[in-house]
């Protein structure tokens, strides 16, 4: 406790500790404060981890969605040639890609688009309604979010 030295206000001279009362209230005073700090630095690493997985669940629902989309092609393909594709009828091929990609959303579901969509409302529409604008929506997100490989 002799180390700890303590500035006297205005005379510029230190003296010790002067009672186990002083170093209590200095312990009272430092734990929350270290507290803080560690909380704050587990935050922020943190953020670091966040970040990498909402990476890899936006290239997962990316890939999924290339998936749908090169399903639909495929099943557009195989209509026109008045068969099915790959001996699968085309709704079945279709609709479990398009379940992969509704997994693979669903940590998404809430970011944003324009238009005051989200993912969510976005792909529901362009998957379950074939609305074009919700399409171009979630390709766009795709893009803007360094995708582009995946979606057409």
């Amino acid at each position: 406790m002799g180390i700890l030295l303590r500035q006297l206000s205005g005379q510029g001279t230190y003296t010790r500790w002067q009672s186990g009362d002083d170093m209590v209230r200095l312990i009272r005073t430092l734990v929350p404060v270290l507290a803080l700090v560690a909380v704050t630095a587990g935050c922020s690493s943190g953020d670091g981890k966040s970040e990498a997985r909402l990476t890899e669940q936006r290239e997962s629902y990316c890939t999924q969605l290339g998936a749908w989309q090169d399903a639909r092609a495929e099943e557009a393909d195989a209509e026109k040639e008045g068969a099915e594709a790959d001996g699968a009828s085309g709704y079945d091929m279709v609709g479990a890609v398009a379940d992969d990609v509704f997994l693979a959303m669903d940590p998404l579901r809430d970011e944003a688009l324009d238009g005051g969509r989200t993912l969510a409302e976005a792909t529901v529409a362009a998957l379950k309604s074939n609305d074009r604008g919700a399409g171009g929506l979630i390709v766009r997100y795709c893009q803007d979010n360094g995708f582009e490989a995946q979606v057409g």
